[in-house]
């Protein structure tokens, strides 16, 4: 059980709940999503690493990724926007700096060892939620690997790195139980360190295995060495990091909801430019909520979700794709027969403890859910209108978002945090729904 609280929220006011829009009828909608995150701010990082200039098209414009563009021109990298693309010009890294991480974990963690090698101290600060997020382990590695960081002693921001211009690199041990970040933040900036980087993870299982998967992709594709061939051990050679011109695909993982949609209203949701082939968590929804009653159809114009008679139950381990799980959360509590989802830990640790909110919302809702350890337990019920917080997490609001589609009178508090990772929500669901 979580040896803290969820963050509580504090924005009850009218003006702070959103009337979440019911579905008189099965949807029916095509939806073009901005880009993925987590794509976008791996592509900036290697941009700003780059031998030459490089381009990235089609990034997502967002809280989390401004702050990343944010961070690294503040370390001195001259980044441009041109027909919404990034043009990114790598420069000498310097300090002084002072970074605002906000509460991206991505630029809380993938910009430490960046600033290891900048010249000069780089301060680290967010928002207050981002202080009681892991990041000790990061910090202990880039210790080991010949960094300077002065956090106090708390594993956590604030923080100051003291960039010395250089660093020597080589074997480091981690514990990424918390999170995979951890490793694709030093697999990013290893190319760059005298001897690259041989990670080991000491622990349990690494959730989000897919993300570890998208960084050693796109490393790849930038012309560097990476193996990743033995279990818990990325080595990632020093050389030159080429990164070119990186085409964003959409974000999957923000699929869930509007695909969810069509699953509990019974109705289509088409995802244009869905890929081929991904390295994205979000992909594993096809499977997901096909389990859960949906059918998917994949074309040249992209995924297409149909959903059935009723929605079923899942027994799930989300473990690799941990960030689906609000979403799944609510569609569960919509179910017909029972859910039972594992393998996420971590999630306490993220923008709040997930796994403690879910419970608290649903059940205030009139749900029936039960918190594990690492999961939930989530028996039908009839649900009632109400107010869904959410605790300033983006996947919390849109999570209410779909059990408002089913029950009348849902107010979701605070909708737009789904800005730090969806700029207009409210608009991109109101075509859904309408």
């Amino acid at each position: 059980m979580p040896d803290f609280a969820p963050t509580q929220p504090d924005q009850t006011h009218p003006e702070h709940l959103w009337p979440s829009p019911t579905a008189t009828g099965p949807v029916d909608a095509t939806v073009r999503l901005p880009g993925s995150k987590s794509m976008t701010n791996r592509a900036l990082i290697l941009a700003a690493l780059s031998e030459r200039p490089a381009t990235v098209r089609r990034p997502l414009r967002s809280r989390d990724t401004d702050l990343m563009a944010a961070a690294l021109r503040a370390l001195g990298i001259v980044i441009t926007e041109s027909d919404g693309d990034w043009w990114v010009t790598p420069r000498e890294l310097r300090g002084p700096a002072l970074v605002d991480v906000g509460n991206a974990g991505t630029v809380m963690r993938f910009v430490p060892p960046v600033a290891a090698l900048a010249s000069g101290d780089v301060t680290f600060d967010g928002d207050p939620r981002a202080r009681e997020r892991p990041v000790g382990e990061l910090f202990a590695a880039l210790r080991t690997l010949g960094a300077a960081i002065d956090d106090d002693g708390r594993g956590a921001i604030p923080a100051v790195v003291r960039g010395t211009g250089s660093i020597p690199g080589g074997p480091a041990a981690v514990d990424a139980s918390a999170s995979s970040q951890f490793i694709s933040a030093l697999m990013l900036s290893a190319p760059r360190f005298s001897r690259g980087v041989e990670i080991h993870h000491q622990g349990p299982p690494v959730p989000s295995q897919p993300h570890l998967e998208m960084t050693a992709a796109m490393l790849r594709a930038a012309g560097v060495d990476v193996d990743d061939a033995t279990p818990d051990i990325w080595r990632v050679a020093p050389g030159p990091i080429d990164a070119g011109d990186i085409t964003v695909e959409p974000d999957l993982s923000n699929a869930a909801p509007f695909l969810a949609a069509a699953l509990v209203t019974g109705g289509r949701v088409t995802i244009a430019d869905w890929p081929q082939t991904t390295t994205q968590p979000g992909d594993a929804l096809r499977e997901l909520f096909t389990q859960m009653g949906g059918s998917v159809e994949r074309d040249a114009s992209g995924l297409t979700l149909r959903g059935g008679q009723e929605v079923r139950g899942i027994e799930v381990d989300l473990r690799a794709v941990g960030e689906l799980t609000p979403t799944i959360a609510a569609v569960a509590a919509l179910a017909t027969t029972p859910s039972r989802i594992t393998g996420v830990a971590h999630l306490r640790r993220h923008e709040t403890d997930r796994i403690a909110a879910l419970a608290n919302e649903i059940n205030a809702l009139g749900g029936d859910v039960r918190e594990l350890d690492d999961g939930l337990v989530i028996e039908p019920r009839a649900l009632r209108g109400g107010v869904f917080h959410s605790y300033d997490d983006h996947r919390m609001a849109t999570a209410g978002a779909v059990i408002g589609l089913r029950v009348p009178d849902v107010r979701v508090e605070n909708i737009a945090t789904t800005g730090k990772t969806l700029p207009d929500f409210p608009g991109l669901w109101g075509g859904v729904v309408s």
